[in-house]
């Protein structure tokens, strides 16, 4: 089949980095990298800047290899959930990353398709 799926997970982390810095009343500069983004969110609770890299990498490594999970398994796992779970028949996808109602959600925008992540 021919389905449209648009997926940036890591992306969609550092932007609710960059909003959760916004919202403290310390804004991230906006020439900021990914890598920097996540290395000043991680800064915030590790014991020291090579703790930081560490988990900065892990995290961004999660990320991707569920981002590949998803994208591997959408034919013969998620695709048949989506529709049964939700009715939703269309062929264009929109997942993102969120936090909140209990922790981290992948989040299928058009379906309102939701899996935990926690």
């Amino acid at each position: 089949m021919n389905h449209q799926i648009a997926i940036d997970l890591y992306g969609d982390w550092v932007e609710t980095v960059k909003q959760v810095f916004r919202g403290s009343g310390q804004p991230l500069p906006e020439d900021l990298t990914a890598d920097q983004v996540a290395l000043a969110y991680f800064l915030q609770t590790a014991v020291s800047q090579e703790e930081a890299l560490r988990q900065r990498d892990a995290n961004e490594l999660r990320l991707n290899e569920l981002q590949q999970k998803l994208l591997d398994h959408f034919e013969a796992a998620v695709l048949p959930d989506i529709r049964s779970r939700t009715g939703y028949e269309g062929d264009v996808f929109e997942f993102r990353w969120v936090f909140g109602q209990g922790g981290e959600h992948i989040v299928e925008e058009r379906s309102a398709y939701r899996i935990p992540l926690g």
